[in-house]
């Protein structure tokens, strides 16, 4: 009997040194992009495997039948430069939308880091108020469409 494994735990990255590795991974760190953002994403390489070991029963331990995976870890990160938004309303509506999308999609996302970056400015003409119904709604599709890019580009790879 297998139980289901441990949900997926989101851990927002905050070390600098973290950003660096993932952003300077290269261009086969990149996830996905649309107009506006950038999808980066590091494998972890050390994250054990979920397949069931045949190997010998050590004393004490759980029969392999009910091998129950750890909780999966997901680190994210957002990298949101004034130079594209420079009213610090409008940053911290991206900031949230982007963790909230890491959370929508956190179950179908592969282990590893990930770091959403914006790469370039919205229209102030389009969206005036720096935090409007409007750039709400098309940030969250937006961001939600990278997600589910990267999600098809990464389950391309593994198969």
């Amino acid at each position: 009997m297998i139980l289901p494994a441990a949900s997926t735990r989101l851990v927002r990255l905050s070390r600098r040194a973290d950003f660096e590795r993932v952003l300077g991974a290269g261009a086969s760190a990149i996830a996905a992009r649309s107009p506006h953002f950038v999808l980066h994403h590091l494998p972890n390489t050390d994250e054990l495997s979920d397949e069931l070991s045949t190997g010998g029963h050590p004393e004490g331990a759980l029969p392999v039948d009910v091998f129950r995976p750890a909780a999966r870890e997901l680190l994210v990160g957002v990298v949101i430069p004034k130079r594209w938004a420079r009213r610090a309303v409008t940053r911290n509506l991206l900031k949230r939308q982007m963790y909230a999308a890491f959370a929508r999609h956190a179950p179908a996302l592969p282990g590893g880091m990930w770091v959403v970056r914006l790469r370039a400015a919205f229209d102030r003409e389009r969206f005036p108020s720096a935090d409007s119904k409007a750039l709400r709604r098309v940030v969250r599709s937006e961001v939600d469409a990278l997600m589910q890019a990267a999600v098809r580009q990464r389950a391309g790879r593994a198969g």
